[in-house]
């Protein structure tokens, strides 16, 4: 493959639904450009992009793949990414990376919530985005209708740019809208007439065409109401502005697996999909955090952002990066300002797949991989020695969904946990947590299938097999009366004795923790016990008398006692505080407190009633309402965190896949008494 600079590099990432035929699309698309030999199949997992185990085995994208192809001058380079919900983190990765986005769209199924977080995606980011309608070799998927879906969802900006012709339920060509000519896939280099039957469509089409090239300039406005034709030139001036700015959408169709449409969408994403080198300049942070422009060219200082990291056993670390300005060589010393390091850049590779091709250089916009970098991870930063820029990190998915794991046998532990901690950094996704309260080591993913990849991962890449558990909730103890009671401790073995005698005051106090205070007079307790009294209560408060939670929320006044001149010692009071406390909180009418956490859930509106009605089920409540910038309802409530383990894969479930949630902690609440005897009956029978 040959050196392309900016001008010629097209950065386009493949959205849509799981299931759609990205995968397939791209496999197509290096079978007709003869990048590859012959086309492989998800079916037979032998595909470009699908090349890992955990994809084939399931029959579906995990993770995101580049795939580089040479057209006409220019090189396209193909970002796959996944289109469940699960492997969020590879979507945002390779959308990240994209300049222009091709949305696939299953033609039998039509828009699906992938089709609609695709849109979301790319318009949040403003990115030029051209849509392709596949299957269209299945007699059951419709141009028409699906386009029609498209343009009432997505809006006016969508416009066909050809249409199928179809014969007895098959593709047998396809119209150019813009040219009004008709080309058959058995005559591909002669244009032929309009089939009269698409005449009047193709016509309406090419005047919503015409209509939005005109909203581009003033006088190609006039030009259009006058009903003056548009030159060619004018129609590739207008539609390369339009799809630029967004305001052009474009709609293409053809099939994957029979290869139609491969030829006219690959010169669409050339001629109208903007060149890296068209952004003119892109916006990074110097060490201060403040913005500074550099110019998309070869001329500017060299940088690149790593977008994805994957540990290999045999290689070690593979790092994904973009070159965003300047030239990145092999064999040169970049600067990482996150870490303060220098970095070698032994050797730059394009990849295709899992296919490796060293190249001496990567040019400003284009993508590739080093390998062995020992102090650069995931959103961190390589620049020209001697500068220290750095680029906004890529915003990954938050996990939300934990679950507890334990190996199998106490041997793999520290297998367990160098194999997590490497997954971490290959997934941004993912999170490990230990709990210190409940002992329990959390791993938190975006959904199940996400969890169980980790899990199968673990097994088949580390041979660590776990045990899965759900996580623990931190209740908390407290009371709700005030009581005062003796705690007396007298040992006698022989010699030395221990004595120890206090008066301790318990009362509901607005604290987090335990606030200790001492009331003595006299000298009833000598004030070098108090640490120790203070002490003993400590660590009473961490095992309540109901369940056995951490106490919260309670005042220890020490208020009397008595002591030995001989025989009182620290323990001694330490026990006594024990005494106390065991003594005085039956009585104290003690009280379970839940974690209640502030919940946000992003949905479509038509979900908002089913939402609402399912977090009233998990006792929440619904503190307001809104909208955001995405047209989605915010729906903000406070639910007891008990309730919420398994959210993401109920939301999912509720909203199709359509919505998206997050929680946080905020205070604790007392639990209702029926659940509070459930709970209480629960944690006697496991001990």
């Amino acid at each position: 493959m040959k050196d392309y600079h900016a001008k010629d590099i097209r950065n386009v990432t493949l959205l849509g639904h799981n299931g759609a035929g990205k995968t397939s699309l791209i496999e197509s698309i290096l079978a007709y450009t003869q990048t590859i030999p012959s086309m492989g199949s998800v079916a037979k997992g032998n595909t470009v992009c699908d090349f890992d185990t955990d994809c084939i085995e399931r029959q579906t994208s995990c993770y995101c793949c580049l795939a580089p192809v040479e057209w006409k001058g220019v090189k396209i380079n193909f970002i796959d990414t996944p289109g469940y919900l699960d492997y969020a983190a590879d979507r945002m990765a390779g959308l990240s990376v994209g300049d222009n986005v091709l949305v696939v769209v299953d033609g039998k199924a039509g828009i699906q919530s992938g089709t609609e977080r695709a849109v979301r995606d790319a318009r949040k980011r403003g990115l030029p985005t051209i849509f392709f309608i596949n299957k269209m070799d299945d007699p059951t998927a419709s141009f028409d209708k699906t386009y029609a879906a498209l343009h009432e969802t997505f809006g006016k900006s969508v416009i066909p740019f050809e249409m199928p012709i179809i014969n007895d339920h098959k593709v047998v060509g396809s119209v150019n809208i813009l040219r009004r000519k008709a080309w058959y896939y058995d005559d591909a280099e002669n244009a032929k007439e309009v089939p009269a039957d698409m005449a009047d469509t193709v016509e309406e089409y090419y005047n919503q065409i015409a209509e939005a090239i005109a909203m581009s300039d003033d006088v190609l406005m006039e030009k259009f109401f006058s009903g003056e034709e548009f030159s060619d030139e004018e129609l590739v001036q207008g539609l390369s502005f339009g799809v630029a700015n967004g305001e052009i959408e474009p709609v293409f169709s053809g099939s994957a697996l029979q290869q139609t449409g491969i030829y006219r969408l690959l010169d669409l994403l050339r001629e109208y999909f903007p060149a890296y080198e068209e952004l003119g300049s892109i916006e990074a942070l110097d060490d201060h955090d403040q913005p500074v422009a550099l110019k998309t060219s070869e001329d500017e200082i060299v940088t690149a952002q790593i977008f994805k990291t994957i540990i290999d056993p045999y290689v070690g670390r593979i790092s994904y990066l973009k070159v965003k300005t300047g030239v990145l060589a092999s064999g040169s010393v970049v600067y990482n300002p996150l870490t303060d390091t220098e970095e070698p850049i032994m050797q730059v590779y394009a990849l295709r797949g899992k296919v490796q091709m060293a190249v001496g250089k990567l040019f400003t916009g284009d993508i590739g991989v080093v390998v062995k970098l020992n102090n650069t991870f995931t959103n961190d930063t390589l620049c020209a020695k001697g500068s220290s820029v750095h680029y906004p990190p890529v915003e990954f998915p938050k996990p939300m969904l934990a679950k507890a794991i334990a190996p199998k046998t106490k041997s793999d532990e520290d297998k367990m946990s160098t194999a997590l901690n490497r997954m971490v950094q290959e997934d941004m996704s993912l999170k490990v947590v230990l709990n210190k309260e409940t002992g329990q080591q959390l791993l938190y993913g975006v959904g199940e299938q996400h969890i169980d990849l980790i899990l199968k991962k673990l097994k088949s890449k580390f041979k660590v097999e776990v045990t899965t558990s759900d996580p623990l909730t931190q209740y908390r103890e407290t009371i709700t009366k005030t009581v005062t009671a003796q705690g007396k401790h007298k040992k006698q073995t022989g010699g030395a004795g221990q004595y120890g005698d206090v008066v301790v005051t318990f009362e509901p106090w607005d604290c987090e923790d335990m606030v200790f205070e001492e009331k003595v007079f006299g000298g009833a307790v000598p004030k070098q016990y108090f640490p120790a009294v203070e002490a003993g209560l400590r660590e009473c408060m961490n095992k309540g008398v109901l369940a056995g939670y951490k106490v919260v929320g309670v005042k220890a006044t020490l208020i009397d006692g008595s002591y030995h001149e001989v025989d009182s010692k620290d323990i001694a009071f330490k026990a006594a505080a024990r005494l106390a406390y065991n003594n005085a909180m039956p009585q104290a009418n003690p009280i379970l407190l839940e974690p209640i956490g502030n919940v946000e859930v992003q949905v479509p509106e038509s979900y908002t009633g089913d939402i609402i009605a399912d977090l009233n089920k998990k006792r929440g409540m619904i503190v307001d309402m809104g909208t955001n910038t995405d047209g989605l309802t915010v729906i903000h409530a406070q639910v007891p965190m008990a309730e919420m383990n398994n959210y993401a894969i109920e939301l999912r479930s509720i909203a199709q896949g359509r919505g998206d949630y997050t929680i946080e902690f905020d205070r604790y609440e007392p639990v209702p008494a029926f659940l509070q005897e459930k709970l209480v009956e629960k944690v006697k029978r496991n001990d």
